[in-house]
């Protein structure tokens, strides 16, 4: 999603309206999370706006249980942090896009190419090695996903299934009695993740040529 975001933003020839659209979609990365749940219990509370919303045009009698409700838990946490991270995530490729040779727009101009064909055949390999980069780090941190959105987003009825490994370690650490136990999957995990980085870094020697390490 980022990467397409920064091409497609890329396009956008109105600088003002980019500079604002970057602008919007990068500031809720400096918004914390338990100001992201107050926007969202504002928004889809059984009270919410949202909910007032629809009752008032007649289209639902009763409230939509949105944020107390196990249906699609995972659907809507990945939701909340695609809206968080998405524009902080496009800076990388946007920086990558401005140092893209423009002679190769030029050339490709003129030999009839469109602006689809730029961003297919220029703009789009040109981000692959900041690509690979970055989805290396993403594997090798795949498991250290945090704990702030989920536990701010935690209720006694999405508890079973909004559980991750950084969560799941904070509830029988610090609110349980299995500290030792917290203790041992946090160094696991921290095991895991090297033997990750290691993995991607050798699977990208071996078939581009290229590591981080």
């Amino acid at each position: 999603m980022p990467i397409g975001f920064a091409i497609f933003l890329n396009e956008i020839k109105c600088k003002w309206f980019k500079n604002l659209v970057q602008t919007l979609t990068t500031l809720p990365n400096f918004i914390s999370w338990v100001l992201v749940y107050s926007v969202a219990f504002s928004l889809f509370s059984n009270s919410g706006m949202v909910n007032t919303l629809l009752q008032n045009m007649g289209l639902v009698t009763d409230p939509i249980r949105f944020l107390d409700s196990d249906a699609h838990t995972w659907l809507w946490m990945t939701l909340w942090n695609l809206w968080k991270g998405l524009g902080w995530g496009a800076i990388m490729y946007l920086a990558a896009i401005a140092g893209i040779d423009a002679e190769l727009y030029e050339a490709a101009r003129v030999d009839g190419a469109n602006r689809f064909q730029l961003m297919k055949n220029i703009t789009l390999p040109a981000l692959m090695p900041t690509f690979f980069v970055l989805l290396m780090m993403s594997v090798a941190n795949f498991l250290n996903n945090g704990m702030d959105q989920y536990h701010v987003f935690q209720n006694s009825f999405n508890k079973e299934h909004i559980q991750v490994l950084d969560l799941y370690v904070y509830n029988i650490g610090m609110t349980g009695s299995s500290l030792s136990l917290a203790t041992a999957i946090s160094m696991l995990k921290s095991v895991v993740s090297v033997t990750l980085l290691a993995v991607v870094n050798l699977v990208s020697k071996k078939t581009r040529g290229e590591s981080i390490i």
